[in-house]
């Protein structure tokens, strides 16, 4: 397990309690209350370090390098039923950007997501969870897809952005983002959205467009990293977490700007605390969202998301 800065407390308390259960396993001496104090204060330290997070330190734990990717959490919610769907049937096909079929319980749905690498190797793979115009654009293949079986459509978003290369840029990326916008907001089934990890610039939209958009509570969804944000302003970076603040990034603040239906409660330390626990909270989520969207008919649930970003920005003065 690796640990952020401000986890360190957390850090040295796990150590202590793994060395007392050692010497009460290796010698005869009685360690149970000491461990218990231990474990006690290990529990409080850690509830006062996660109720006291700050922006920029939410936005680290939504790169902690343990944190569950898009992958983890199709494969654990649907097992042996997902099956990856490749290619945008014009370029190539974009390891960034994955997708396909899976079940929950006897219900199909569409999985899509920005997928990240978990070292070297793999991060130039998948390219840092940035998808070129072809993965948008197979993105929107898999969306008309499913919409034409009728199959509920699932995003899971977790991005630094779209790629910024230049030949991003010469095969369309702006054109492919702007095209799955205008095409969720007039597909004729359910979408639910789900935030897991970084949620940057139009690299999310692009596959951010739902009925019910979930934010996990560690998370972060803004129109620029506090990074750039930082660099721009101040030309450093220096100044992230001051950007971090002042961008409102956090969970709490999409909710209270009403750009998010719902923030997901994560296991105590975290996703990465606890995974399985994190995927099944998910996985309840969805089920729980899909279940109050599928009443609806097409007419009312197109209906319904138009309205719903039409109110976005709105100001009484």
């Amino acid at each position: 397990m690796e640990y952020l800065d401000f986890e360190l407390p957390i850090k040295e308390l796990e150590e202590q309690l793994d060395k007392c259960m050692i010497i009460g396993e290796e010698s005869d001496v009685d360690v149970t209350e000491t461990c218990k104090q231990i474990e006690k204060k290990l529990a409080e330290t850690r509830k006062d370090i996660y109720k006291n997070l700050t922006p920029w330190q939410r936005v680290q734990l939504s790169r902690h390098p343990n944190r569950p990717y898009t992958l983890d959490y199709i494969k654990a919610i649907c097992g042996d039923t997902f099956l990856e769907l490749h290619g945008d049937r014009n370029v190539k096909d974009d390891k960034a950007m994955i997708g396909g079929l899976g079940k929950i319980g006897d219900q199909s749905y569409m999985f899509i997501g920005q997928q990240k690498g978990y070292n070297t190797k793999t991060r130039q793979y998948r390219n840092f969870g940035m998808a070129n115009p072809e993965g948008y654009r197979k993105a929107l293949r898999l969306m008309k897809s499913a919409e034409k079986f009728g199959i509920p459509v699932v995003t899971l978003i977790d991005t630094p952005g779209a790629y910024p290369g230049i030949e991003a840029e010469e095969r369309g990326q702006g054109e492919a983002i702007a095209r799955n916008i205008l095409e969720m907001t007039r597909l004729k089934v359910p979408i639910i959205v789900a935030i897991i990890g970084e949620g940057a610039s139009g690299g999310a939209l692009g596959i951010g467009v739902g009925d019910k958009v979930l934010m996990l509570e560690n998370t972060w969804y803004s129109v620029i990293s506090p990074e750039s944000c930082s660099s721009i302003l101040w030309r450093s970076w220096e100044y992230k977490e001051r950007a971090a603040e002042a961008l409102k990034l956090t969970a709490n603040d999409m909710k209270k700007l009403k750009l998010i239906d719902e923030i997901v409660r994560e296991p105590a330390g975290g996703a990465h605390a606890n995974r399985e626990k994190t995927f099944d909270i998910l996985k309840n989520k969805i089920v729980t969202n899909f279940e109050e969207l599928q009443k609806l008919s097409p007419k009312e649930l197109l209906k319904q998301r138009m309205e719903k970003y039409a109110d976005m920005g709105v100001f009484n003065g």
